[in-house]
């Protein structure tokens, strides 16, 4: 019998144990799991051609030597292989290739294989963070075949494509639109109808992306059209339940007179959210739908990896995923300053709360990736909660690495992209950095730093301009998502300010500090602009968009 065919004979209890009996596992018994799957991915890694490549012919035949002689790897590792879809050279073969961005128009995608033994542990953990997000406790699940779901996150060929896929083969959910016809449709195209379906039919279970959920969340008033001719037309469309608290919305909101939110409209059973920054969005869409969201954390690389408990309190990782490395935050940073140094790494059994790690995976069931930064920081901020869900260590993710700034899941801008718009926008700049940053609405855009040299100070406002234009259409051209932003999210996604001329090289001369170009530490952004704004104005001025 399949997940749903047992709910129905309402077996809770072995489900929940199939399922998310791994938050009752202990750290001992975690590693011994971990260390057990990755003796078997060592085994089958190293005879493989991609194995032998990077090892340089080495055979370590235990974990602990695979980590000595195995050197951390990053995508350019296995482009040459993976972008052309070398099933031959890999550990076990492909059922399914996934593909993601990389960096713009330099490298337009990435490509990971997927083997059916990737898919199966998927699958189960697919499973688990659906027991976890519709449940308020051990053992009691509220799920259903025939709920309704609203899927706002990408289709096939990304990672998150795979949801629907897996479904099928464990319970007959109802996704909204049909997944069938939202593979044509575009992700805006998708968004809207799948809402508009729910606002007819009602809606059981969300997954999305945060900044997808929040844009809807902030919009539902106008969407929900409650008054006039569009609320009329909306409502000859509902079923009977949803016509009923269409109007009882309606009369209380105008009664209360307050806005409408989806908690007067949707009872959801369930709300999983994944993607970039998710943490600032999570108390808002609380508020407003009235449940709990349950974050997760998957990727293309690392296949879904973590979620949290259903007491909302921090990810726990799957131990059947990936055999997982942490780089520290201080290790990360040394090797961030100097390329040729190499980061040491801790286990799951060795992170210490507070602390904050760049992630380094290797997967299991015959995965490519081995030893890969797959370039995301997470926080551990405790080893279990007392007992109360799990005695494993709980993470918060924190964001990309600071040499990548991440606009809520959509885009990703490298120096390298930064760099390469500067100089075919023709304008003088002395020096430039960027920063993610955060507006009053908790939102996330990029913050351009702007020195420009001398000869051009009399015509600052204009270069601003000229900047700003530049940067929008190359981040457009090179990535399609960066245009989302702005018209699906309402987000401005850049910001830029010009420093006074010559503030980068005296900070530099006064304080001996060299800042990075992205995502330079925040304290030390601080202190160049206290020092700019200490500068004289001079005949030119300064400004921001």
């Amino acid at each position: 019998m399949n997940y749903g065919q047992r709910l129905k004979k309402q077996q809770h209890s072995q489900l929940w144990q199939e399922y998310c009996g791994f938050l009752d596992l202990d750290i001992d018994e975690y590693m011994k799991i971990q260390n057990r799957l990755m003796q078997e991915q060592v085994r089958v890694w190293i005879s493989c051609g991609l194995g032998r490549k990077l090892l340089g012919g080495k055979q370590p035949e235990t974990v602990e030597q695979f980590r000595k002689l195995m050197p951390l790897t990053t995508y350019d590792d296995y482009a040459d292989i993976l972008l052309q879809k070398r099933g031959d050279q890999l550990p076990c073969e492909p059922v399914i290739w996934l593909q993601t961005t990389w960096e713009g128009g330099k490298h337009p995608i990435k490509t990971a294989p997927y083997t059916r033994g990737m898919l199966d542990v998927f699958k189960t953990n697919l499973m688990a963070v659906s027991t976890l997000s519709a449940s308020n406790g051990r053992g009691k699940i509220s799920l259903r075949s025939g709920d309704k779901v609203l899927f706002g996150l990408a289709p096939l060929p990304y990672v998150t494509g795979l949801f629907p896929l897996l479904f099928e083969e464990e319970i007959d959910f109802k996704f909204l639109p049909p997944v069938k016809e939202a593979h044509k449709m575009s992700f805006s195209q998708r968004s809207k109808k799948g809402f508009s379906m729910g606002m007819a039919q009602g809606i059981d279970v969300f997954f999305g992306l945060s900044s997808v959920i929040s844009y809807i969340t902030e919009n539902f008033a106008s969407m929900f059209g409650g008054s006039g001719s569009n609320g009329i037309k909306k409502l000859l469309q509902c079923s009977p339940v949803m016509a009923f608290r269409f109007l009882r919305a309606i009369y209380e909101c105008r009664r209360d007179e307050r806005s409408i939110q989806p908690k007067d409209l949707f009872h959801l059973k369930s709300l999983v959210c994944a993607g970039t920054d998710t943490a600032s969005y999570k108390p808002g869409l609380e508020r407003a739908w009235g449940i709990k969201a349950l974050e997760i954390c998957a990727g293309t690389e690392p296949t879904l990896i973590a979620t949290e408990t259903w007491n909302h309190n921090g990810m726990v990782f799957f131990p059947d995923a990936c055999f997982y490395e942490f780089i520290p935050e201080e290790e990360m940073n040394r090797n961030l300053e100097d390329p040729s140094y190499v980061p040491r790494t801790l286990l799951m059994n060795e992170v210490i709360p507070h602390h904050n790690y760049e992630l380094v995976i290797t997967v299991l069931k015959g995965g490519a990736f081995a030893r890969y930064r797959v370039g995301d920081v997470f926080r551990c901020i405790g080893i279990g909660d007392n007992g109360k869900s799990t005695r494993l260590p709980l993470f918060t993710f924190v964001d990309r690495t600071p040499d990548v700034i991440d606009i809520a899941g959509f885009t990703r801008i490298t120096e390298r992209s930064i760099a390469e718009v500067v100089e075919i926008s023709g304008l003088k700049i002395a020096h430039w950095l960027g920063k993610k940053e955060y507006d009053e609405k908790d939102r996330p855009y990029l913050h351009l730093y702007v020195e420009l040299e001398e000869a051009s100070l009399e015509k600052t406002a204009t270069s601003v301009r000229v900047l700003k234009e530049h940067l929008e259409v190359y981040f457009t051209y090179f990535d399609s998502d960066y245009e989302d932003l702005k018209k699906m999210l309402g987000i401005d996604p850049l910001k830029i300010t010009i420093l006074k001329c010559g503030t980068v090289k005296g900070f530099k001369e006064m304080t001996g500090k060299s800042l990075r170009r992205i995502n330079p530490p925040q304290l030390e952004l601080l202190e160049l602009l206290k020092f700019d704004a200490q500068q004289p104005r001079g005949k030119w001025g300064d400004g921001q968009i």
